[in-house]
């Protein structure tokens, strides 16, 4: 199904820290979204930008679901947390510049207690990584913050 949200309606990252382009469909348990590579991308140089920033891109597409699902109870988007990954595999070293990246997230699995697990995909021009990822989303993250440096 196609999303009627825009990114900045489903992910708490505001500014250049934005960096998914748009949304591009969702399911249940998944999410589809783009990024579009230029040189006023984030982390952006003369090469394009590095691989490894492919993790934020996936990590934000996880927030743009879990930021969907919570609006679609008609609540406000939560702040979320990447607790690690396992098994980050990028075909190259740099997404070049004028590359359209495909993403999928997929939910494998959700705790009662705010942790879930997703398995993420992105594709583009001579391009492909995949990963698994975690993810903890409190109920109340700022209260989380606060107790955490407590």
């Amino acid at each position: 199904m196609k999303s009627d949200y825009q990114v900045a309606d489903l992910v708490p990252h505001s500014g250049r820290m934005s960096l998914l382009t748009e949304i591009t469909g969702y399911g249940d348990d998944w999410l589809t979204a783009e990024v579009a590579i230029n040189a006023d991308s984030m982390f952006a140089d003369s090469r394009g930008v590095p691989a490894w920033v492919g993790l934020e891109y996936l990590a934000q597409a996880i927030g743009a679901y879990a930021g969907l699902q919570e609006r679609l109870k008609g609540e406000a988007p939560k702040l979320g947390f990447l607790l690690g990954t396992r098994k980050y595999l990028c075909s190259a070293d740099y997404f070049l510049l004028g590359d359209r990246l495909a993403l999928r997230v997929i939910r494998n699995m959700q705790a009662e207690n705010g942790l879930s697990a997703f398995e993420c995909h992105l594709q583009g021009r001579d391009v492909s990584a995949s990963a698994s990822l975690n993810v903890f989303q409190p109920e109340d993250g700022e209260q989380f913050l606060k107790d955490a440096n407590q």
